[in-house]
This record gives structure tokens, C-alpha cells and sequence, in this order.
């Protein structure tokens, strides 16, 4: 299966990055985690830009978290730590970019997805949008203390227990109740109200916008506890690797707990 790619589009004063992998739901390679990567430095250094747009190709999916297939080459507890120190760099990077960021969601929104679409400013969802982090059902690892800071923040602990802990999906509906979303719409009308929005969000004071995310984003990360020990021990179970093993063999995983 291909890498994928992730692309760039500026025009005028909106920038539109688009995760293109439609064959796997647009789940993420290492390849497009580095061109994410060097989209937001690039993007951070253009002035021009006052907003930037993030959706999915293909209509079936946001992205559909990280490609399982490369946790195989993982041996121990050092590869998940280093994996999720990649992906919170990668996050920080889109989360601390100076514009506003608008996440244009369809289909799925699961796993590392979620955290792209948390990462960013706004969110805005078709109808049939399912959201979640069901890795207690799939793969028996874990999310970084910075990614489960994040959702807690949008979505409050009890929701974010239930993604966790429980492995549920949330509907488009439930996110816009609890404030997660900003808006939605029927599967036509996500275009033109993703245009819509960054519309609004071009033409207003961009310092403000700038110095506003900076405080938000200090508030959220003042005194983030340490937690590479939490990672290291889901990441080097034997849970984890029998996880793998059952997903990439289209089985149902034996969990034993250790």
C-alpha cells in the first residue's frame, strides 16, 4: 500500500492541507507525518496565511489514525516512547502554529486523527462522523499524557474515559452538544461551511488571534505531568504486541494483562 501523501494549497489567505491516502481511510506513514511536519514550518514562517484548513481526501475519512501495519517493526517499551515523542512533536508543531486552524471532518476521525482534529482550533464535521480512540479494543497501547491532556480539555474527562476506557465512538452529534465541534452539516454543505469559516476567521485581528492561541496553549500545558513510564509499559506489554498481531491478522485479540 502507498505512503500517502499529505499536500499544501495556499490561495489568497487561506491555506488548505489535505491527508491524502484514500485506499486506507488516510491513515498515517511516518512519510506523511514528516510532510505534516514540514508543512507547519513552512506554514508557521508565511505571513500571508491567515488560516489554515485540514480535511481528508477521498470523502470516507479524516484520517483513520496511524498505520498499523509499522507498529510490526516495534520491539519494546523505547519504540512506543519514541513514537509518541514523535507524534506529540508533530501535534505541537500544528497546535502551535500562529493562525487559527480549522479540522474539516467526514466519515472517521479515530486514533491519531483525533488528535490532529483536537490539535486544532476549530472543528467542523459532516453528519455520519464517527470520533474516537478505540485502542482498548484494538491495540492495547496508549495515548501520550500530552494527547489525553488535550482531550480532556475539549471534551471533558467523563467523554474522554469513555474513548479511553470503554473504546466508544462518538457521534457528530454528541461532539457538537459537548462543544467539541463548531458546526454541522450534511455531507454537500461541508465545503462551502468550511469556506465560510475560514472566511470569518481571515478577517479579523490576526495578532489577537495569535497571542490568544499562545495563552490557551500555556494554559493547557502548564505543569503537564511527566508520563514516558505510562507509555513505555503499554508500548513493551505483551497486550500490545498480541494487538498488533490480532489487527494486522484480522482477528480478535486475546488480552491476557500483561
Amino acid at each position: 500500500m502507498s505512503d500517502g501523501a499529505v499536500h499544501l494549497a495556499i490561495e489568497g489567505a487561506v491555506a488548505s492541507v489535505t491527508f491524502d491516502r484514500p485506499q486506507a481511510r488516510n491513515a498515517m506513514t511516518w512519510p506523511m507525518y514528516e510532510a505534516l511536519e514540514a508543512i507547519c514550518h513552512r506554514l508557521r514562517a508565511d505571513a500571508s496565511v491567515r488560516v489554515v484548513r485540514f480535511r481528508g481526501a477521498g470523502g470516507q475519512a479524516f484520517v483513520a489514525g496511524t498505520d498499523i501495519a509499522q507498529f510490526q517493526a516495534f520491539a519494546g517499551g523505547e519504540d512506543g516512547v519514541a513514537y509518541e515523542r514523535r507524534i506529540d512533536a508533530a501535534m505541537a508543531l500544528l497546535e502551535d502554529l500562529p493562525m487559527p486552524t480549522v479540522a474539516v471532518l467526514e466519515g472517521w476521525a479515530i486514533g491519531g486523527g483525533l488528535a490532529i482534529a483536537t490539535a486544532c482550533d476549530f472543528r467542523i464535521a459532516s453528519t455520519g462522523t464517527k470520533l474516537g480512540v478505540p485502542i482498548a479494543r484494538t491495540l492495547g497501547n496508549c495515548l501520550s499524557v500530552a494527547n489525553v491532556a488535550r482531550l480532556v480539555a475539549a471534551l471533558g474527562r467523563p467523554r474522554a474515559e469513555r474513548l479511553l476506557l470503554l473504546a466508544e465512538l462518538i457521534d457528530a452529534g454528541e461532539a457538537l452538544a459537548a462543544g467539541y465541534l463548531l458546526e454541522v452539516v450534511a455531507p454537500e454543505e461541508l465545503g462551502p461551511a468550511a469556506d465560510a469559516l475560514c472566511a470569518r476567521l481571515a478577517a479579523l485581528a490576526p495578532v489577537t488571534q495569535r497571542v490568544s492561541k499562545q495563552a490557551l496553549n500555556r494554559l493547557l500545558r502548564q505543569g503537564l505531568p511527566e508520563g514516558e513510564d505510562l507509555v513505555r509499559a503499554a508500548y513493551g506489554s505483551a497486550d500490545f504486541a498480541e494487538g498488533v498481531a490480532a489487527f494486522v491478522g484480522k482477528r480478535a485479540p486475546a488480552w491476557q494483562g500483561r
